[in-house]
Formats: C-alpha cells, structure tokens, sequence
C-alpha cells in the first residue's frame, strides 16, 4: 500500500454490503488515507458504519456538501444511478474520485461525470475488481504485453437468486432491475479491452432469465464472446476468462475477496493525484464501458 507524506482524506458515500464489507474497511486500514466521513442516506447507517470504524457520520444533501468540504477524495458504493449525479457533484467541489462500477446505465450520466472530472482535473479511479485484485491484474498486464490473441471467451454466470443462495447483494433493487449486463458486464470488459484492444463491432443476444450473450470484435483484429448473468441456476454458476492464440491458451486465475482489491484501487488513486497522470482504468474508462453496454441492452432491446 501506498503511504504519502500526507495522508489522504477520503470520505465514503454508502452503506450497504458493498460499502461495510469492502470500501470501509479497506479505507479505514490505508496507510496513507484518512477516512474523512461516511454519509448515507439513512442517517442511522451512516452512523453505524462511521461509527465502526471512527470516523464521522454525514447524511441528507447538507451531509453531502459537508463530507466534500472535508475530503480530498470521495469513493462511492452506491447504485449506478444514484452514484453518478453525486460524483460529477463532488468532482465539480474539486474531490478526486474513486467510482464503483458501472459509473452508471445511460451514457449521458457516465459523460457527465468524465466531463466534469476533466473540468475539474480531478483524479479518478473506477473500481473494476479484477484490474485491481493482485493475480488477475498481473495476469492482463502479461497477456497485454503477449499479445497476438486470436479469440477469447469470458463468462460471468452469477446464481445470485437461485433458492437457497445466502448473498448480500441478492436483495440490491437495481441489480434486480438491469441484471448481469450491467452488474458483472463491466469485470468481463474491463479484462477483455486492454488485452484486445477497444471495441470496433459489438453485436448482442438475450439469452434465458437476464442471460446476455456478446459477441465482440477488438482493434487488435481478435474476436471475443462473452455471457453474463446473475441468474443461473446454483450449479452452473462459475467465472472463466480463457485467451487463445499464437502462444497457446491461458486462463485468468482465481483471486480471493476485494478489500486488498479496493487498497490497490486507492494506491492507483494516490499516485495520479500525485503525478498527474489519468489511470488506464480511470472515469473515461468507466463512459466506455457504460458506451458498450448500453449498445448492447439497445439491440437486445430492438429485438424483442
């Protein structure tokens, strides 16, 4: 972890699962972070989270301009649509930004927050877990620099509601509402694009429950599928990312929890704010990907 001469103070907008099981702890153990303040909407979680782990507690509209005047930074783990406003709000107080992802489902929204990101020169970093975990970050950065990829697949297959399935998140409203295309869609892409390239072709299927199939072509000439769900049955449930090409096959290997994920999500933070130079997963990354899936739910749509 990264530890500056001065810390620094980073407030947490949320409280749900996302943000007691990884944001706040890894903030609140940060070397070189201060957490700054956590607002919520409830104020009640907002205390009881900032409670655990000392830090004050923020809420309401007045909260929130409070916490930005107290941070040089703000992460957010909140849905998608309610993240955005808020964090092009932050920006434009002139906090740094460490953005859960997608950035948000309407490409409107995402342009916003990059515009007013670049507006006003402000870092940021959008929590893609896998460019963050160590073993899987590694492992884009060895295949990027193999190259000469021929296909690639990658499935995303959550059993999210299946009967019996114990998970935090199950009960989150918006994951209900837009599905595995825009909740695990942005891991699968945010692998599969700086090992590729960008995406010149994108054509896309509904396949069973909130099952969604890709096809995509990349600049490097390859082609890529990708299948991605939250509501597969218990059994068929499982994460596979396999590259193939002129150097044979390999496959993404498995990574464990996301709180030392986070902490290198922040160090990424600290050394752009430092040096001034825009993380390759930063918010334009972020509009990028809410460009494609946005491309992707339009044709599913159209077809039905």
């Amino acid at each position: 972890m990264t530890t500056p001469e001065n810390p620094l103070r980073i407030g947490l907008a949320g409280t749900g699962p996302w943000a007691r099981n990884t944001q706040a702890p890894a903030l609140a153990a940060h070397p070189g972070v201060v957490l700054s303040g956590v607002w919520g909407r409830r104020a009640e979680a907002a205390g009881e989270l900032a409670a655990a782990h000392g830090a004050p507690a923020f809420s309401g509209d007045a909260g929130l301009d409070e916490l930005f005047a107290t941070s040089d930074a703000v992460a957010f783990a909140l849905p998608p649509d309610v993240q955005a406003p808020l964090a092009a709000r932050a920006a434009a107080a002139g906090c740094h930004l460490i953005l859960d992802k997608p950035v948000a489902t309407t490409v409107a929204a995402a342009r916003e927050v990059a515009e007013a990101a670049e507006q006003a020169r402000v870092a940021s970093v959008v929590f893609c877990t896998l460019r963050f975990a160590p073993r899987p970050a590694a492992w884009i950065a060895e295949q990027a620099a193999t190259g000469d990829w021929f296909t690639a697949r990658a499935e995303w297959i959550a059993a999210l509601w299946a009967p019996g399935t114990d998970n935090d998140y199950a009960a989150s409203p918006w994951r209900r509402e837009r599905g595995g295309l825009w909740d695990v869609g942005p891991h699968a892409l945010s692998v599969l694009l700086p090992v590729l390239g960008d995406v010149t072709g994108l054509t896309a299927a509904r396949g069973p429950a909130d099952a969604h199939h890709l096809v995509l072509r990349h600049t490097s000439g390859a082609s890529s599928t990708v299948t991605l769900t939250l509501g597969a049955p218990a059994a068929a449930a499982g994460v596979e990312v396999v590259l193939r090409g002129e150097h044979g096959v390999a496959e993404l290997p498995r990574w464990d929890g996301a709180v030392d994920a986070f902490a290198a999500a922040v160090d990424a933070l600290i050394a752009s704010v430092r040096t001034g130079e825009a993380h390759p997963c930063d918010v334009r990354f972020g509009l990028r990907l809410t460009e494609l899936l946005a491309e992707a739910e339009a044709q599913v749509r159209g077809a039905e």
